[in-house]
């Protein structure tokens, strides 16, 4: 049988060890889509970089200026394309990113509400005659506490998909103003 500071303290210590994973697996996700992000960047300035000399290039052996104006409205549209398309991965980089914040933050909270609830019922049977009251209060603390996170996880997910959504419309509405103007 364990006394209550053994339980405390194999509590306290397995908690911390859960924490440290967590943080451990939440940096190792940071990094992995900041190097995205990073890497998606990069790309995108060294393509912009030789389709600019190129452009330019292009550009100064023009002769009339009918011809320098109709060659820079035809550079418009696959540089609105190019834009939408970067933006486009940049969302689905983040999104990635925050879908899988949201996995490990919710299989963490998982693991340590299991944890205290073995906690509780492992001092529950220790427990002194006449403490059910405060025992009762602690279970419908936690538990109430679990059903306020799961409410504010239901609601933060719904803002994601609906920013997500938002965003989707807002690029096809600047996909067909663009393709509108190129055309004209």
């Amino acid at each position: 049988m364990f006394t209550i500071p053994e339980n405390f303290s194999a509590a306290t210590k397995s908690t911390l060890d859960a924490q440290m994973q967590f943080f451990s697996a939440f940096s190792a996700k940071a990094f992995e889509g900041m190097e995205k992000v990073i890497d998606l960047n990069l790309n995108v300035a060294k393509a912009s970089l030789e389709e600019s000399t190129a452009a330019a290039a292009q550009l100064f052996a023009v002769k009339d200026p009918q011809t320098f104006f109709a060659l820079t409205a035809a550079q418009a549209q696959p540089n609105a394309e190019k834009a939408l398309a970067y933006g486009r991965h940049l969302a689905t980089i983040t999104s990635t990113a925050q879908a899988e914040f949201t996995k490990a933050a919710e299989a963490q909270l998982a693991a340590g509400q299991t944890k205290v609830i073995g906690l509780i019922d492992e001092l529950t049977k220790n427990a002194p005659a006449g403490s059910e009251n405060a025992v009762a209060f602690l279970k419908s603390a936690i538990g109430n506490a679990n059903a306020g996170y799961e409410q504010l996880s239901k609601s933060s997910k719904q803002v994601a998909e609906t920013i997500e959504t938002n965003m989707t419309a807002a690029v096809s509405q600047f996909a067909a103003k663009a393709a509108k103007t190129s055309k004209k």
